[in-house]
């Protein structure tokens, strides 16, 4: 197996689950502290774990609530809790068995859990010919990746982009999903598309530093995965980004490559 292959089966796939986006992509208002009303996708393991305990209490007291159930699964997605978000997201379809956007949560985290074949049936149930979803058709996609349908899995994308045009999240999964095929240059591309877009997140960011990483162009990935973001944040991208690729020697064996 490739070195991009190894790293790709340890980290990426979790990437791209990460990227399609979460079933709400901001914390309701109103009750909520202020400090966890951001989306949960820019939060730091700190408020993620605070996040998790405080959507936890309000689940416990309000179980059938269905943004509850959401937010507490989408936490717990986040923190890679994937077997509670999973048990969180079937009593919650149990309450809404015909909610779309509960649906394609539960969908989410059958991905999550592993049970891709599950997730598809249940994502591709939750998508309406009349009115579709451009988030559900990136989490198609992203499973298709992971069972090995590339083809299928950029058709998704591409429709996605025709309702979302220029959606960075679809944009990533794209580059991630030529990553996963060792096309790095075709990646890079749809990764730079994305983190110039707005709305882009850190993950986006990691995605693309990963990638100019495994093409041998060390100081350019630690640059991108800093970015212009704060220090705190900005080392553990770069952190990030090297536990990536010293994944089994990696850093090694790329030089190696590199300079042969």
């Amino acid at each position: 197996m490739s070195v991009v292959s190894r790293i790709l089966v340890a980290s990426s796939l979790a990437l791209m689950l990460g990227v399609t986006g979460c079933a709400s992509k901001s914390m309701t208002t109103g009750s909520v502290p202020k400090h966890l009303r951001k989306p949960v996708a820019t939060m730091n393991q700190t408020e993620l774990q605070q996040s998790t305990d405080y959507w936890q209490a309000r689940y416990e007291q309000r179980p059938k609530d269905k943004v509850t159930g959401l937010q507490f699964a989408t936490a717990l997605r986040m923190t890679n809790r994937n077997e509670q978000a999973l048990a969180v997201m079937q009593k919650v379809a149990i309450y809404h068995p015909e909610d779309r956007q509960v649906l394609g949560a539960y969908g989410k985290a059958l991905a999550g859990a592993g049970q891709l074949k599950k997730a598809l049936d249940t994502i591709q149930r939750a998508q309406t010919p009349d009115n579709p979803d451009w988030k559900l058709h990136s989490a198609e996609g992203a499973i298709y990746d992971q069972i090995g349908d590339p083809k299928q899995a950029r058709l998704q994308y591409r429709k996605a982009l025709q309702l979302k045009p220029g959606e960075p999240s679809v944009l990533s999964n794209l580059g991630m999903s030529y990553l996963l095929e060792g096309d790095l240059r075709a990646s890079e591309t749809y990764l730079k598309q994305a983190i110039g877009r707005p709305g882009a997140d850190s993950r986006v960011r990691q995605n693309l530093a990963l990638v100019i990483g495994l093409q041998g162009r060390f100081p350019e990935a630690e640059k991108v995965a800093a970015g212009e973001l704060p220090p705190a944040e900005a080392q553990a991208n770069v952190a990030f980004l090297r536990q990536m690729l010293q994944e089994q020697n990696a850093w090694k064996e790329l030089k190696d490559d590199k300079n042969a």
